[in-house]
């Protein structure tokens, strides 16, 4: 600022400075102040939204996550399930438990439903990642019960498998022999089972795939030498997501496991 002779002049260009520029700084100041406060506010509803997702789902678990499900357990289980999608459908407990509410609607042999829940997960997860991968793969299986073998063929051979390129291709083989194509599934088998010895894909069920092979090829070998240890039948290992563990049979972390990132 210039140098003025007298205090007068000093206190005049102040406020002709603050005529000039006063309102344009506190402006800045007010939205700097907003801009903060607002961040600081949904980061504090941000971690009680997951906070009380996470409840949520542990609840579920502890309704369906055993080996034994009784029937209200079951409703319990269903009605928690929605209330993530429909509450919290932003969070990753919200897509597991919407994994959850497939595996119930196939074992109750509702495939519609399950069709839909997958393609809900599909829809929320971020594509090329383990969850994604692990419900296309299961979408695949639904479709193929459902009868649709070519548009179960379709995903798995346009989706990017990563890790789960074993799981895929044994999938690919079980939906080929549904439809009679004997020799592209013996293909599929054995690419499964080459590349199930890969350190880095998931872990499937090497004796139900090796059984599947030797029975279309019976000069196969029964014993195949691999580190890769038996998994749920035609499944991979649970994807694994940020900061936790995964449960074996859905691909959903368990009780207690998980914390959201």
């Amino acid at each position: 600022m210039e140098q003025y002779r007298t205090e007068e002049e000093q206190v005049e260009a102040l406020r002709r400075w603050w005529d000039e520029n006063g309102r344009s700084t506190l402006a800045a100041i007010i939205i700097a102040l907003s801009v903060g406060f607002g961040w600081q506010a949904w980061q504090r509803h941000d971690q009680g939204q997951r906070e009380a997702a996470s409840e949520l789902y542990q609840a579920l678990l502890q309704q369906v996550g055993g080996t034994e499900v009784s029937a209200a357990q079951l409703h319990a289980g269903i009605e928690l399930g929605e209330q993530l999608r429909a509450d919290y459908g932003g969070t990753t407990y919200a897509q597991f438990a919407a994994l959850h509410l497939a595996r119930l609607a196939v074992e109750r042999g509702d495939l519609a439903d399950a069709e839909a829940q997958l393609r809900w997960v599909l829809g929320e997860a971020p594509g090329g990642g383990d969850t994604a991968r692990i419900t296309q793969l299961r979408l695949a299986r639904v479709l193929a019960a459902s009868g649709e073998t070519e548009q179960a063929l379709s995903i798995l051979d346009q989706s990017d498998a990563g890790a789960y390129q074993a799981s895929y291709a044994m999938a690919r083989g079980d939906v080929l022999l549904q439809q009679g194509q004997t020799d592209g599934a013996r293909k599929a088998y054995t690419q499964a089972l080459l590349l199930a010895s890969d350190a880095g894909q998931q872990q499937i069920n090497l004796p139900a795939l090796q059984a599947k092979l030797q029975h279309l090829n019976p000069e196969v070998p029964a014993d195949v030498d691999t580190a890769a240890a038996p998994g749920a039948l035609g499944t991979a290992v649970a994807p694994a997501e940020p900061g936790a563990a995964a449960e074996h049979e859905l691909g959903v972390p368990a009780a207690g496991d998980r914390q959201e990132q």
